[in-house]
């Protein structure tokens, strides 16, 4: 195959950090395909142009994908890279999850210019978020504080903070790091404050389910560790029917013996609280399957704590 010179056309968005996240795709192909020519194709997504709004209230996360979708089924491209917590448990008609890369750091940062923590930062004070997720975990710890819905990039975000639009703001730590920014990160948050989205920090390539070509090219990329833990999270996420802005937030680790997800299920003011912790062992066991048994049996358990209610509400 590599002595075949192959040009992808590889649908992205036109932030810096959607362009860092497709050139890390691309030389990551170029390193296993060296022949391989790869080729950025920039959309707008409707998420980029509709930032007036809450982000929940005009249709999540999926505003940021549906360009790049249409273009793949339409062959107008040959890949599109997107961050996994962005896209839905279920594929689109046509589409699949060609390669999961190795996961970055999933956890969240918090951005105070003040220089105060999450623990120190007075009371009153406003806390920047678009995420359900996150806006409930910062309201557990913290109920004396005000969240405030914040859109655009990272720069955009950061720069609101400092300009004293809000007081602090929680982004993701892959996202920082990979824009070189996170020195403008106060502290990261322990994950008994802040579990990360489902999938956060991983990148996802998204294929034509047909295309025989550019799959098996973009298989040669997948980091099966990172996939089955992914997997197992969205497995959680799909089970209690919950989306991308549902305040449900998960991680799961696979070591040796075993695979285990520490998840958590949360009303929106931050006042009700499930905490999920299983493992399933993934001696002797299809590691495929352990994922989907985990991600389930988690489910079951935050149900039994009363998920359901709380995910309606």
């Amino acid at each position: 195959m590599t002595d075949n010179p192959t040009t992808l056309r590889l649908g992205t968005r036109t932030s810096a950090l959607a362009m860092w996240q497709a050139e890390h795709v691309a030389a990551s192909l170029r390193q296993s395909w060296p022949t391989l020519s790869v080729e950025l194709v920039p959309f707008v997504t409707q998420g980029d142009r509709m930032l007036d709004q809450p982000l929940p209230e005009i249709g999540g996360k999926g505003l940021f994908t549906a360009e790049l979708e249409s273009a793949l089924r339409k062959d107008e491209i040959d890949l599109a890279v997107h961050s996994l917590k962005d896209l839905p448990t279920e594929d689109p008609d046509g589409l699949v999850i060609g390669a999961i890369l190795e996961r970055a750091d999933p956890r969240d940062a918090w951005v105070c210019p003040e220089g105060y923590s999450l623990a120190e930062v007075p009371a009153g004070a406003s806390v920047g978020t678009s995420s359900h997720r996150r806006a409930s975990q910062i309201l557990k710890h913290r109920p004396d504080l005000v969240v405030e819905s914040i859109r655009g990039n990272v720069g955009t975000r950061i720069e609101k903070v400092r300009s004293g639009a809000y007081d602090a703001a929680v982004l993701a730590v892959a996202g920082l790091e990979r824009l070189g920014r996170l020195s403008d990160a106060q502290e990261i948050l322990d994950l008994e404050v802040m579990l990360p989205a489902p999938a956060q920090g991983a990148l996802a390539v998204q294929v034509r389910a047909d295309d025989k070509t550019v799959g098996p090219l973009v298989a040669a990329i997948d980091h099966a560790t990172t996939r089955r833990e992914v997997e197992a999270e969205r497995y959680l996420l799909a089970a209690l029917g919950g989306g991308c802005s549902a305040p449900v937030a998960a991680l799961a680790t696979e070591s040796e013996t075993h695979l285990r997800i520490q998840a958590r299920v949360l009303s929106l003011d931050g006042h009700t609280c499930i905490d999920i912790d299983e493992s399933v062992s993934t001696e002797g066991v299809d590691l495929d399957n352990a994922a989907l048994a985990l991600g389930e049996a988690a489910a079951h358990t935050a149900r039994d704590h009363g998920a359901d209610l709380l995910l309606r509400s």
